[in-house]
């Protein structure tokens, strides 16, 4: 075995981080918790993910109830966590799986399924099925360019940088090794310190020896974020059983797609919104709420119907308001009700 791996597979076996989807001991690990962690922990830590974690398989404890679930009530689950085409690929693929009689276990194969890139596909292949395969995340990046000090900067070194972490995966142990190079990234190679004293393969590293270590990985310079701004309605009723607000479901594909939401003019990532309210009639302004979307900051102005509640047109649902936690609403739209109702 190559030398970095036999110390890091030492380290982690005194080391692993407790985490709600790992398994410890000689306890084969459960391909589905494998997969729901991974797609959740994409673009998202670990802290933000395990509420979210336990809430999901106590829920939908198995692949096959959740493939049994409405896509609304998983979309509902969902929010807050963010990147919602996740949530809409996690149910298809549940389908699939359920459809199939279980996840495959070649790479290449779980790679086909909904929602599952090379990364996923890759740690699932590996961790839940003791396959060989090369995984890569943010903090596997970081480490191996301190490893081997790597200069070009990313995104163009990513290929390098799998190519080493190639070079330093067993044969045998391939999910824990994914592990322990993800734990030593999020535990002590971090992107603000390095604590190279407290690090197994600190001998080897190319990184460390240089003297700066925390400059790598290099990155090319950032381009400006592009700043949006919008537009939201706030409808409310007295209806049968208290006040409702009028909540509308965003077409499947696009920004936050297939999320229950408020009514807002088209606004984008690409451009502004057209300023336009839903209706026609007295409005008055409810304040401004402000969210940094993954390429892109939205400033989105909420704006209030006055007077007697109108016939609203198009699709959309009254949701009552001592109930809007469960309609499941994004954080933008759920920080646009919660700046109404504080202001109420």
């Amino acid at each position: 075995m190559d030398r970095a791996a036999s110390l890091l597979l030492d380290w982690y076996d005194g080391h692993a981080r407790d985490l709600p989807w790992r398994v410890k001991g000689a306890a084969k690990p459960d391909p589905y918790r494998v997969w729901l962690s991974e797609v959740m922990l994409q673009q998202t830590t670990t802290g933000a993910v395990a509420p979210y974690f336990a809430k999901f398989t106590a829920r939908w404890p198995d692949v096959e109830a959740l493939a049994a679930a409405a896509e609304a009530d998983v979309m509902a689950e969902w929010a807050g966590l963010g990147y919602y085409s996740r949530a809409r690929n996690l149910v298809k693929c549940a389908r699939k799986v359920a459809e199939m009689g279980g996840f495959p276990q070649a790479e290449g194969e779980l790679r086909k399924l909904p929602g599952l890139g090379d990364y996923t596909a890759a740690a699932i292949a590996a961790i839940a099925f003791g396959q060989r395969a090369v995984v890569v995340d943010a903090n596997v990046e970081r480490v191996v360019a301190r490893l081997f000090a790597i200069e070009e900067p990313l995104p163009a070194a990513r290929k390098l940088i799998r190519a080493q972490a190639d070079a330093i995966t067993p044969q045998e142990r391939a999910g824990d090794f994914a592990q322990a190079m993800m734990d030593l990234g999020a535990t002590i190679c971090t992107a603000r310190d390095a604590r190279c004293l407290l690090c197994p393969v600190q001998e080897l590293c190319r990184g460390r020896a240089s003297g700066d270590p925390l400059r790598l990985p290099r990155k090319a310079a950032k381009k400006a974020r592009p700043h949006r701004r919008g537009t939201a309605c706030w409808i409310e009723r007295d209806g049968p059983n208290g006040a409702e607000v009028w909540l509308v479901t965003r077409p499947g594909k696009g920004m936050l797609g297939g999320m229950r939401a408020l009514p807002d003019d088209n606004w984008s990532a690409r451009s502004d919104g057209a300023g336009d309210v839903l209706i026609p009639g007295a409005w008055r302004a409810g304040g401004v709420v402000r969210h940094s979307f993954t390429h892109f900051d939205l400033e989105l102005g909420v704006v209030i119907h006055a007077g007697d509640a109108p016939d609203v047109p198009g699709q959309g649902e009254w949701w009552p308001l001592d109930n809007l936690d469960a309609a499941g609403l994004p954080t933008l739209f759920a920080k646009a009700a919660q700046l109404v109702l504080s202001r109420s």
